[in-house]
């Protein structure tokens, strides 16, 4: 979009030349005429000058700097189009012109139509000449004004006689006014002369006052103030010291502008939905008629203040006496608050804990008694655009258990066992319901038996290998344990499997979890898994297995790979690895690959 090309001290100036102004003939300029910064003047009279002549002096060299100023802002502004050479005989709305030879002629008529905007701009840019022949004329329509007009000349413009341009030429050398040609405008050269004959040149009237309310940057919420800006000017240069008013807000607020002519406030909107935003000028000192002046209305739309939520996820097994991790979400509007304070209460004691990157914070309250107990996490601080500090969560009811003995429980052996191939087996170690960490545990049941140790989570995965096919029993003893339960010795319940014979080749990609932001629903955790069947074979259902628990069941495309997005529960990511089965040929296969935490891991 065109705007107006900034002339500062020589929008006053009807002619103005560096070298030399030449007259011939009872030229009439209404404006000011100069030369600057070594030019002559001549031929007044009998031409006649209705405002003041400059030669050589600093009126005159200020006017050519700020005329160098307009110039170079007509020459970057964007093109909106490329038009033809000959302008004659065409109709243009407002923008910014220049034709693919570089120069402009006019021989006919060019109408330009601002479609009923008064402040609409026109601007003509070329790199060489403007030449207008006898006939050639400018014609005005839809309110389009000669001030709004302009004319960036890389080298010359000749006007033929009896010619009538509009608008402000301001050109990089010369300018020769043929005889009679008429100028509603501006003749303003910046490096050589300008020559007239007998001509009428009128200085257009000077532009009203503008107000213009700047873009809002940001989102608008609601209860928030929001900063807001206007630009107001005065034939197209700043307007200080003015008085500015905003409204649409919840309440009007007056500021004032500074050098650059721009006055900022701040509103607050107290509703969502669409607002509009106006300016008006309540007060200025400047030759323009400002005051009373309104801005084009500005739409915005306000969305609802931030909402902060807490949740509190679900507790496992509780023991009495025992501590127990707890752990809460803070999101603000669905997104994760890291670094805020939260406090749980229900245990002996509340704990306090910060959130991480994931908006997670974890602490760890112990239950005295057995029996039923409420939880509950408050934020107590929380740097974040919602209102976080105060909001407590829903509450959620655990049931404390009595202290139990030391117990040791081999999970479900994930998918068929198959002669000859590695089977993942785990356990659970636990002491008065509480993971038993660094555990010595051993299965046998296999071909030979295997030691691990347990992890954070208490569980110890290993691998056996059978044999033979038929049913295999499978027992996890515990070899040592430092640890308040008599755990060393302690064997699990038997697990009774049956080992298949090795069949055709099931393979399984290695997996990663990660969390599930921004809200951790209905899995906190979830994985990509990945089998394949070789040879490829689509339709294949392949069902997978975390922990020894079935995660779901994805089918082979037609190069034989099935993947499945599969939700995971805070036990199954500490599992190192995963199991795909499927039957193939009538016959099951099983493979088991590798399930680590991403990196990042959200």
């Amino acid at each position: 979009m065109a705007t107006l090309v900034p002339l500062g001290t020589a929008s006053t100036y009807g002619v103005l030349a560096n070298t030399a102004i030449t007259n011939t003939g009872l030229t009439v300029v209404s404006g000011d005429l100069g030369v600057s910064p070594a030019g002559a003047v001549t031929g007044f009279p009998p031409g006649t000058v209705t405002g003041t002549i400059h030669v050589n002096d600093p009126a005159a060299a200020q006017a050519q700097a700020d005329l160098l100023i307009g110039y170079g802002n007509a020459l970057v502004q964007p093109v909106t189009a490329t038009v033809a050479t000959e302008l004659g005989g065409t109709t243009l709305t407002p923008g910014v012109y220049n034709s693919a030879s570089g120069t402009f002629g006019l021989n006919g008529t060019l109408t330009l139509d601002a479609q009923g905007n008064p402040n609409a701009v026109f601007i003509f840019k070329m790199n060489t000449t403007l030449i207008t022949g006898a006939t050639g004329n400018v014609n005005l329509a839809g309110l389009a004004q000669s001030s709004h007009v302009f004319w960036q000349v890389g080298s010359s413009a000749t006007l033929g006689a009896g010619s009538t341009i509009r608008g402000s030429i301001l050109a990089n050398t010369s300018i020769t006014a043929t005889t009679g040609a008429i100028v509603d405008g501006r003749l303003l050269a910046l490096g050589a002369a300008v020559t007239l004959d007998t001509n009428a040149v009128t200085v257009p009237a000077l532009s009203t006052c503008q107000v213009v309310v700047q873009p809002v940057v940001g989102p608008v919420v609601a209860g928030q103030p929001t900063p807001v800006s206007a630009v107001v000017t005065c034939n197209g240069l700043p307007v200080s010291g003015a008085s500015v008013t905003f409204n649409g807000g919840a309440a009007p607020v007056t500021a004032t502008t500074n050098l650059a002519g721009v006055a900022t406030g701040s509103l607050t909107f107290n509703s969502a939905g669409p607002a509009v935003i106006t300016a008006t000028v309540t007060a200025a000192g400047t030759a323009c008629a400002c005051t009373g002046v309104v801005s084009a209305p500005l739409t915005i739309t306000v969305t609802p203040q931030p909402s902060c939520q807490v949740v509190v996820q679900p507790v496992g097994p509780v023991v009495a006496g025992q501590p127990k991790p707890v752990s809460a979400v803070v999101t603000c509007n669905g997104l994760p608050v890291s670094g805020a304070s939260v406090t749980f209460n229900g245990g002996a004691a509340p704990v306090t804990a910060t959130t991480n990157a994931a908006g997670i914070a974890t602490g760890s309250l112990t239950f005295n008694t057995a029996g039923t107990a409420t939880v509950t996490a408050t934020v107590t601080a929380a740097d974040t655009a919602c209102a976080c500090t105060g909001v407590v969560s829903a509450p959620i009811t655990i049931t404390v258990t009595p202290q139990p003995s030391c117990q040791v429980t081999i999970q479900p052996v994930a998918g068929p066992v198959v002669v000859g191939q590695p089977t993942p087996v785990s356990a659970v170690v636990s002491c008065n319901g509480l993971p038993v960490v660094g555990g010595s545990v051993t299965f046998t049941g296999g071909a030979v038996p295997v030691t691990v140790t347990t992890n954070l989570a208490g569980v110890a995965t290993g691998s056996l290998t059978f044999n033979s096919a038929g049913p295999a029993v499978i027992t996890a003893t515990v070899t040592a344990a430092g640890t308040g339960c008599a755990c060393t010795g302690v064997a699990s319940a038997p697990l009774t499997t049956t080992v298949v014979q090795q069949t055709g080749p099931l393979s399984a990609s290695p997996a990663c979890w990660r969390v599930n932001l921004p809200i951790p629903i209905p899995h906190l955790f979830v994985a990509t898994l990945t089998a394949t069947v070789t040879p490829a074979q689509a339709g294949v259902p392949v069902t997978f297995f975390v922990s020894g628990l079935p995660v779901g069941t994805a089918v082979t495309n037609a190069a034989g790979v099935a993947t499945l997005n599969a939700g995971l529960s805070i036990l199954q990511i500490s599992a190192s690895s995963y199991t795909a089965t499927a039957t193939v040929g009538g016959v099951p296969v099983q493979a088991t690959n590798t399930l680590r935490p991403c990196f990042p891991p959200a």
